[in-house]
């Protein structure tokens, strides 16, 4: 047993019941320091960041890979405006859910409580250190971070500004730790641990989160890999389409609620493919067809066949599957199979058709007319987004702080026996 990843996890334990009990007006104060410390500290946490950005630069990582690392001011403003988006939303701890009186005289009621000492394993995306901090905090929770090691500088300055508002607010640093260690080894012990983690929330792409579900002791919550599809309907507004077609593949191709597949109706295929790629090649998309979409295609750059595992592949890059279908039930049955739960739309003028495919699609988030990459915790309201669960149990889709707690049943009796 690493010593190290032992006391960490046993300061998280006992600092756990105390945040528990934070009053919300507390609990807020906290998390105004901590977003007064970011912009406080933000010249040694972008220095940090630009290091860890030119040592991915240097070892050959893929251009959509280093979006993801970068902390641009921008960025860590929004990092901030989530804090404050969370600040502002009701706290989930504490509320009662329902009460009933039974015949005997007790007492019943049902109220939220933390989840206790969350751990979560994500990639190279700093902004997580800030969102889940912010996130567990609010809801009662201590977390244990383990980012990626790409990261591992502007995770550590993000969590020592985190560590050191809280400190000096009078409050536990020992809230909000991270796994400095990037040994393997190290990670499968923190998976590990039963009795001081309560649960795991995987945040990537499928290979961290498949290892996680498979080395885990500790409950898991399946966040999303996101195989996300565009199904472009007979009788669409093709213009449109090219629109929400273009904004789910470009706008962010690195995070996991942009378009990997696009589905097109038989009878819109050659009209629209052309108009689709017109758009796409502004960002030098590569489509990779099946052979009805290469036929159309074919003879134009950026144009290849799709391969077997195309349709099963989250790119996280300027690339994107098209497969030509002969119906909606068809482009049903392909995201059925391929898909992963997470976010998949249909682009149609037809509303009796577009809710045949709301109720038949399997998914945490699913559209009429309008791009997959709305699928975000800030979005839906939630100031920031722990992860986008695909699994059916505890949570499911963007999780907020409402996802961070779970059930307690307070009994009040006046000496009844059974």
């Amino acid at each position: 047993m690493n010593e190290e990843l032992l006391a960490l996890c046993k300061r998280a334990k006992s600092a756990a019941p105390t945040l528990s009990v934070m009053s919300t007006g507390e609990k807020n104060r906290a998390l105004r320091l901590i977003s007064e410390g970011l912009e406080r500290d933000k010249e040694s946490i972008f220095a940090a960041n630009a290091a860890d950005v030119e040592a991915a630069r240097q070892s050959g990582t893929p251009a959509a890979m280093l979006d993801r690392l970068t902390l641009t001011p921008a960025r860590l403003e929004s990092c901030r405006q989530g804090i404050a988006e969370v600040i502002a939303l009701p706290d989930p701890v504490g509320r009662i859910e329902s009460g009933i009186y039974r015949d005997n005289g007790l007492k019943i009621i049902k109220n939220r409580v933390p989840l206790g000492v969350v751990g979560v394993i994500y990639e190279a995306r700093p902004n997580v250190t800030v969102d889940v901090a912010a996130l567990c905090f609010k809801s009662g929770n201590v977390c244990i971070l383990r980012g990626g090691k790409e990261a591992l500088g502007s995770n550590k300055a993000l969590t020592d500004s985190i560590r050191k508002s809280l400190s000096e607010g009078g409050f536990s640093p020992d809230y909000v730790q991270l796994i400095e260690s990037t040994d393997r080894a190290v990670t499968n012990e923190f998976m590990a641990m039963r009795g001081y983690v309560d649960v795991l929330i995987p945040r990537g792409g499928a290979g961290l989160i498949q290892a996680v579900v498979e080395n885990a002791k500790v409950p898991v919550i399946e966040t999303g890999a996101g195989i996300c599809h565009v199904y472009v309907d007979e009788g669409a507004d093709l213009e449109q389409a090219a629109v929400v077609v273009d904004n789910a593949k470009t706008s962010r191709p690195s995070v996991c609620n942009a378009a990997d597949c696009l589905l097109v109706h038989r009878s819109v295929a050659d009209e629209f493919l052309p108009v689709v790629k017109a758009r796409l090649d502004a960002h030098h998309v590569q489509l990779r067809c099946c052979p009805e979409a290469l036929k159309i295609l074919s003879g134009q750059e950026g144009v290849v066949a799709a391969g077997p595992d195309d349709f099963d592949t989250e790119f996280l890059d300027y690339i994107l599957a098209v497969k030509v279908v002969d119906s909606m039930q068809e482009a049903m049955e392909h995201i059925a199979l391929h898909g992963t739960g997470h976010s998949e739309a249909i682009m149609t003028r037809d509303m009796n058709r577009a809710e045949l495919f709301l109720r038949g699609v399997d998914a945490a988030a699913v559209y009429v007319n309008a791009s997959t990459r709305f699928t975000d915790g800030g979005v839906f309201g939630l100031g920031a987004e722990i992860g986008i669960s695909t699994q059916k149990l505890h949570a499911r889709g963007p999780m907020g702080l409402e996802e961070l707690t779970t059930i307690k049943y307070t009994v009040y009796g006046n000496g009844q026996v059974r």
